[in-house]
C-alpha cells in the first residue's frame, strides 16, 4: 500500500479517536500540541506540524469548554492544518489559515452532533423503561460515533481532495480574508497568554518571567534552554519550600511556655 494512502487513513483515524478521545477516557488528550506530535509522525514533518501545533496550542490557552459550551476546536485545525502545510509543501502559514476556519467550523458541528445527542440520550432512556437494556447500550453508541464523525469528515474531504481543494479554496478566498487570517493568528496567541497571566501569581514570581523575557527577547536562547532553566529555578524554589517548617510545624516544635510560680496553691 502507497504511503500517501496510509497517511490518508492515519490522519483520519487520529481526527476520530481524537474528539472521542475528549468526550470520554481522555488517554491520549486532545490538545493541539499533543495531537502535533502525532500529524508530525504520521506525515514525517515534526518540524512544521509541532510550529503549528504550538500556535493553535496558544491560541486554546484561558478557553476552557465548560457547562456544555461550544469552543474552537483547535486540535481539529492542528490535524487538518498540519496535513496541509506539509502535503502541499505551501509552508505554515497557508496551514494555519486553513486550519483556523476549519476549528472555528467545530464550533457550529459540535453544536450539531449535541443537539443530535440529545434524541439519542431520550431513545437509549425509553428503551431502559420498557427493559430492552442491549438495546439501549446500543443505541448509546451513537454518541460517540457522531462526535468522532464531527471532525472526522471534514478531515476527510481536505484529505480526499487533497491539494487542488486546498488550492481553490486559497484562489476563492479574497486576500484580505487570509491576510487577516495570519494577522489574527498571531494576535490570538499573545490573547490567549495574556488571560493565562490574569490567573497566574504574576507579582509574586515576576523575576522569574523577567529572566526568561530577557533570555528570549534579547539573548535568543531557544525555547528547550529556557524551559531547562526555568525547571531548574522551579526545583529550587520546590526543594527550598518544602524544606522550611510550616507554622504548625514550628508551633508543635517550639517549647511551650511556663507559667510562672506564683506562690499559690490552690488546693489550700
Amino acid at each position: 500500500m502507497p504511503i500517501e494512502i496510509i497517511q490518508m487513513i492515519l490522519i483520519i483515524l487520529l481526527a476520530f479517536i481524537m474528539t472521542i478521545d475528549q468526550n470520554g477516557p481522555v488517554i491520549l488528550s486532545y490538545f493541539p500540541a499533543i495531537v502535533g506530535v502525532f500529524v508530525g509522525l504520521i506525515m514525517g514533518d515534526m518540524q512544521t506540524a509541532m510550529v503549528i501545533a504550538g500556535t493553535f496550542q496558544l491560541m486554546a490557552l484561558g478557553i476552557a469548554q465548560l457547562g456544555g459550551s461550544s469552543v474552537p476546536n483547535y486540535g481539529l485545525a492542528t490535524i487538518v492544518g498540519g496535513y496541509v502545510a506539509i502535503k502541499t509543501g505551501q509552508g505554515i502559514d497557508v496551514g494555519l489559515a486553513i486550519g483556523l476556519p476549519v476549528g472555528m467550523l467545530g464550533i457550529q458541528l459540535d453544536i450539531v452532533v449535541k443537539i443530535i445527542n440529545n434524541f439519542v440520550a431520550r431513545a437509549s432512556q425509553k428503551q431502559v423503561e420498557v427493559g430492552r437494556f442491549s438495546a439501549a447500550l446500543r443505541t448509546l453508541w451513537i454518541g460517540p460515533l457522531l462526535f468522532g464523525l464531527s471532525t472526522a469528515i471534514p478531515t476527510a474531504i481536505a484529505v480526499f481532495f487533497g491539494a487542488p481543494v486546498v488550492n481553490w479554496i486559497l484562489e476563492a478566498v479574497p486576500v484580505w480574508v487570509t491576510e487577516g487570517l495570519q494577522v489574527a493568528g498571531g494576535i490570538l496567541p499573545v490573547v490567549g497568554i495574556a488571560i493565562l497571566l490574569r490567573y497566574m501569581p504574576v507579582k509574586r514570581y515576576l523575576i522569574y518571567l523577567t529572566i526568561g523575557f530577557v533570555l528570549a527577547a534579547y539573548l535568543n536562547m531557544p525555547i528547550l534552554g529556557i524551559a531547562l532553566l526555568g525547571f531548574g529555578f522551579s526545583y529550587e524554589f520546590f526543594r527550598r519550600t518544602t524544606a522550611e517548617p510550616t507554622p504548625s510545624a514550628a508551633a508543635a516544635a517550639s517549647p511551650q511556655p511556663q507559667l510562672a510560680q506564683t506562690g499559690l496553691d490552690y488546693d489550700e
